[in-house]
């Protein structure tokens, strides 16, 4: 933010006043407090809920539909972190990626405009009644999520300028677009740019279960350690299991079957409401990418892209 109170971006130096701007990354709407208070009717319909925010779905009087995202400083929110993301949502474009349609900041209220994707989350889906209700997610939707997903990660981590660490990846912030198709959200705990070379240690951000046990050991965040929370999502696609179970993490409580040689054993943490109906040659390459993203060393852990590799060698025909 500039002294005159507007926002600017880091990549060109434009600066987004009240009535908008365009920028090198496109268009950026600015929206007065009133017109975001109008579309939600006052933040009355809330449809998510962040560490540090609250989201509503919004209806404009053109018909169109988007999230607010309410970053709210009684919940930790700080203007700093609402700048931060407004500058990482400025530097991406993605079809996997949830994207900024405009922001807010006015009398005390730091307000994000995202698009609205429909169909709730990838938890809310898995780990519902309500989700539930509409049928078990199928195998094929379950890996085409994976894929979405790796393709999201993988621009964040190779093709955005600078990189991008999600460090936040969670079934939760998957949004589903419908049953195969899915959005990766919530890029509040983002830390653009790094250097591999650089280990200094970092405030540990993310969340119990997904987060790399290396990053918890030692505070030192890469790319690989959303690797490692990847790791944790495919396996609860596998499994159909939150990733706690009691004191254990997901990757703790499957370990005994994923590390096992014999399918016999491996097959016995899929999911059962899928009634036996998966790819089982998929299932194993699967859960050895599971195992490859969960390696301790996370020198050793695949790339997103190598990942992508793997996916597509077993998803397509």
């Amino acid at each position: 933010m500039d002294h005159s109170g507007n926002i600017a971006c880091d990549s060109c130096d434009h600066s987004f006043e009240e009535v908008g701007a365009v920028c090198c990354y496109g268009i950026i709407r600015t929206y007065a407090l009133e017109e975001l208070k109008s579309a939600t009717r006052d933040f009355s319909i809330r449809i998510g809920v962040g560490a540090t925010s609250f989201v509503y779905l919004a209806e404009f009087s053109d018909g169109r539909y988007g999230a607010v995202k309410r970053v709210m400083k009684e919940r930790g929110g700080s203007k700093k972190m609402f700048l931060d993301e407004v500058s990482v949502l400025l530097r991406i474009s993605h079809p996997n990626l949830v994207g900024l349609l405009g922001f807010c900041l006015e009398r005390d209220e730091q307000l994000l405009l995202l698009e609205y994707v429909p169909n709730k989350s990838l938890f809310d889906r898995m780990h519902t009644h309500q989700g539930q209700s509409s049928g078990i997610l199928s195998w094929s939707s379950r890996m085409s999520i994976a894929l979405d997903i790796a393709n999201a990660l993988n621009y964040l981590h190779s093709e955005a300028d600078p990189p991008i660490i999600h460090r936040d990846i969670k079934s939760s912030n998957v949004l589903l677009v419908d049953n195969n198709h899915a959005k990766l959200a919530d890029f509040g705990l983002c830390k653009l740019g790094y250097d591999p070379n650089i280990k200094t240690p970092s405030v540990v951000k993310g969340s119990f279960g997904y987060t790399d046990i290396n990053y918890l050991r030692t505070g030192h965040v890469t790319s690989k350690s959303d690797v490692y929370s990847f790791g944790v999502l495919l396996l609860e696609l596998i499994t159909g299991l939150k990733s706690i179970q009691g004191s254990l993490t997901l990757a703790e409580w499957t370990a005994e079957w994923r590390n096992n040689d014999d399918i016999d054993v491996m097959v016995q943490m899929l999911d059962p409401k899928l009634n036996g109906e998966a790819n089982f040659d998929q299932f194993i390459i699967i859960t050895d990418i599971a195992n490859a993203a969960l390696i301790e060393n996370y020198d050793r852990r695949p790339t997103m892209s190598q990942i992508i590799e793997r996916l597509l060698s077993c998803i397509k025909p």
